[in-house]
């Protein structure tokens, strides 16, 4: 299986979060994808390529483009406003059911389109942002050429990112960019499946009208961790898109494998019912019994069987990185589900 890397996604680092009232390191950090690549020369999966440098055309057919733009400038203008500071955080936030007006200031701005106060901004954030979206579209080529399978291994990642907000460690949302470049080259019916531990809130809210995307969500109970605000099982989609989302809410502190493999039978399950021509997957792997921030109780060899059951599906299929913070665990974790899936 290729993958698709581009080491200019380490330049997003020194960043940190407010966490339970206190400012911490960021558990989304570089060595992440180093524990992956390791792990992936390791087992020699596959080819590890860098991808080419892709226009922001699709990604603004995803995300507004005064939002993307907003992520090329932000940090330039941030510095010049303050430049003692070494990272930029949005402490102030419109709330958008009140008559929501974008700010000329890069301070109202930042909070403006951010959800929450864990994506900051740091001199190398864009172009990390614009490497794993080339990542993301880079292996969307490569299933339009023909390949059954890629993993574009995407940091930051991107299914907290909503049309024109960060959060949740994401920026632009990378599956959903590679669902539109699959639309723009001919397919009818792409799936989206979310394996993170968190609800993929951004996914959900691009295509929650759409009935060409079949977006589908493993996740923590969103009444008990974060998003908190979306990932409901009633939220089924409006409009056209009514019926084309389906969200597995899972109680945070029993799911263990026998719980999760239940509600990822009904997603295939459902996938298979909506003639997908594609299926892309968020594959957060903080589903992990030892994640520091999440409370599921997946083992390593889990992800194993759930590689083997996505292929079961028998479609092209693009794995899109996501979450996963239990770093000396996450490379062992990633590349299970990528060689069951390759039925190594």
């Amino acid at each position: 299986m290729i993958t698709f890397y581009s080491e200019r996604q380490l330049e997003h680092c020194g960043v940190t979060e407010v966490l339970s009232g206190e400012v911490v390191s960021s558990f989304e950090c570089p060595e992440r994808v180093d524990q992956v690549l390791n792990r992936l020369r390791e087992r020699s999966l596959g080819d590890i390529l860098a991808p080419e440098s892709f226009s922001l055309d699709t990604a603004c057919r995803v995300h507004t483009p005064d939002y993307v733009e907003f992520l090329q400038t932000v940090w330039p203008r941030w510095h010049q406003m303050y430049p003692d500071t070494t990272q930029a955080i949005p402490y102030c936030f419109a709330v958008r059911g009140l008559a929501p007006r974008c700010p000329d200031h890069v301070e109202g701005q930042l909070g403006y389109y951010s959800l929450d106060m864990t994506a900051s901004i740091v001199p190398g954030t864009w172009n990390a942002i614009k490497a794993a979206m080339d990542c993301a579209l880079a292996g969307q080529q490569h299933i339009a050429g023909g390949a059954r399978s890629v993993f574009s291994l995407c940091r930051p990642p991107g299914h907290h990112a909503t049309a024109d907000q960060m959060g949740g460690y994401c920026y632009l949302n990378n599956a959903a960019i590679a669902a539109q470049a699959y639309l723009d080259s001919g397919c009818k019916k792409i799936a989206i499946l979310d394996v993170d531990y968190h609800h993929g809130n951004g996914t959900q809210s691009i295509f929650y009208d759409r009935d060409d995307v079949l977006f589908l969500s493993l996740h923590a109970d969103p009444a008990q961790d974060y998003p908190h605000y979306w990932g409901y099982a009633d939220e089924t989609g409006v409009g056209p898109g009514e019926g084309f989302n389906l969200n597995l809410p899972l109680p945070i502190n029993r799911t263990d494998w026998s719980l999760y493999r239940q509600a990822l039978d009904k997603a295939l399950a459902a996938i298979q019912s909506y003639g997908a021509e594609v299926v892309i997957v968020s594959l957060g792997l903080d589903t992990f019994e030892q994640d520091p921030i999440s409370f599921f109780k997946l083992k390593s060899d889990n992800y194993l069987e759930l590689g083997q059951l996505i292929a079961g599906l028998n479609l092209p299929t693009q794995f899109v990185f996501e979450g996963g913070y239990a770093t000396g665990a996450l490379g062992l974790n990633t590349v299970n589900v990528l060689e069951g899936f390759s039925g190594r």
